[in-house]
Parts: C-alpha cells; structure tokens; sequence
C-alpha cells in the first residue's frame, strides 16, 4: 500500500494489494489520509484490484477520506474488480458512495464499470 500521488495530474492514487482487514487496516487509512492532507487537489483513486481479500474494518478511513475529499469540492472513486468487495460495499450501503470502477483511467474519467463514455459532439 502506497500512494502515487501524481497520477492523472489532479488527481490522487491509493492502490492496495493483499488482504485489507484488522491487521493491514490502520496501514491503509494512513495511506488514505496521506493521499489527502498536503494540501494537493481534493480528488482520490483508491485502487483495489490486488485486494483479495477486504472485510469492514478498513470502511471507516474509506468513508472518512469520502467525507474529507467531498467537504473540499472533490470525490473518492473506488477501482475493485472483485465480487465479494462489491458485496461487502452493497452490505453495507456504501455501494451508492462507492460504485464500481473498472479502472483507474475509467474513475479519473468518472465512467463506472459496465457503463460506456458518452458521445461527445463532433
């Protein structure tokens, strides 16, 4: 768990790998907040396509940097590609809050998975 934090320019990455539960969780949410706190743009990717496996204890620092990006005119975006993290967000009803991007191109674009960009006028 580390973060890029100039991905896309404006924008911040988390990318997360392995198991995220008790254990990894207070690891995650400082990577979360040091994404978050120097000051740079108020827009976060969190990558979770190498998590294989998430329970609930790592949704408080995920909500929180949700809350912190959002005070500030920005927006947390969620890349996981597995079933049983969009399972646990559904559970939990934070799917709404925490769609489901393909990609970190395709959240940085804001095109949630299984949905195609828009035609733009030529």
């Amino acid at each position: 768990m580390s973060p890029y934090p100039d991905l896309f320019d404006e924008c911040r990455l988390v990318s997360a790998g392995g198991e995220l539960d008790v254990a990894t969780a207070p690891a995650f949410a400082h990577d979360l907040e040091a994404a978050r706190c120097d000051g740079g743009p108020p827009f976060l990717i969190v990558d979770l396509r190498g998590v294989t496996f998430m329970d609930d204890s790592v949704l408080d620092s995920l909500c929180a940097a949700w809350h912190a990006c959002r005070r500030r005119g920005g927006w947390v975006r969620v890349v996981h590609v597995r079933p049983g993290t969009t399972l646990l967000f559904r559970a939990c009803g934070l799917l709404t809050r925490f769609p489901r991007y393909a990609s970190p191109r395709e959240a940085w674009q804001g095109i949630p998975a299984g949905h195609t960009a828009p035609d733009r006028p030529t």
